[in-house]
């Protein structure tokens, strides 16, 4: 029996992963994800320097990962998201880069992430900043937060969905909430095992009217998929 060759890749990635760490330092996480697996919600399988966002093997995937899942899903191109900013707990300021492997059948398969914390040079350069200039430049806003579970990731994702409509889901107008259920069932929440109970509490509609609000929000192609 031959090897399978995206054993090597998966090697290889792990030497990339210690290469990576190793010139950065202590303060540069990284860590592999596998795109593939049927338990998304445990996606990291190799990870260097876990302390930086808190994380271990096993554990939950981000909000970009668990996008890309959703993305796959749906037949979408991943493409890499290269330096931007997220949180990691504490209030950390993270250098993020998401970068996407495919395998040897040329399919997404595993994704490297390199999150370096940058929070003590963010507060440096904000004072050098002060020092040295008249103009009050805001510091950028982080675009992600980096959760250690998926109850977390999801709470986080429900949050942004109510933000994006800027009023409690109490006073939403159906129209509304199918907005904010759309951007959730975009964002992957619902490949998250009980998602769907939780948002449709945190919404007050019934389970029924929230999958009825996810099928409004489907086109006309992915509506017949799976269909005999």
């Amino acid at each position: 029996m031959h090897p399978d060759p995206n054993d090597y890749l998966l090697e290889s990635l792990t030497f990339i992963a210690h290469g990576i760490a190793r010139q950065f330092g202590n303060d540069c996480e990284v860590c592999i994800h596998d795109l593939t697996s049927r338990d998304t919600e445990h996606s990291i399988i190799y990870i260097v320097n876990g302390h930086v966002t808190g994380r271990k093997e096993g554990d939950a995937p981000s909000r970009i990962v668990l996008e890309s899942v959703e993305a796959l899903k749906k037949g979408e191109l991943l493409t890499d998201r290269l330096c931007y900013l997220t949180r990691g707990t504490g209030g950390k300021l993270l250098k993020s880069s998401t970068i996407f492997i495919r395998d040897f059948s040329g399919n997404f398969h595993y994704v490297l992430s390199i999150n370096l914390d940058i929070t003590g040079f963010a507060a440096f350069n904000n004072s050098l900043k002060s020092l040295l200039s008249t103009d009050d430049e805001e510091q950028p806003e982080a675009t992600a937060t980096i959760t250690n579970s998926v109850n977390e990731l999801l709470d986080n994702l429900i949050s942004q969905s109510i933000e994006l409509i800027g009023k409690a889901p109490a006073l939403m107008t159906k129209d509304e909430k199918v907005k904010a259920i759309h951007f959730l069932n975009d964002a992957g929440a619902f490949l998250i095992t009980k998602s769907g109970e939780k948002v449709a509490q945190s919404f007050g509609i019934s389970k029924f009217t929230l999958y009825s609000y996810i099928d409004i929000n489907k086109k006309p192609d992915e509506k017949t998929k799976g269909q005999a």
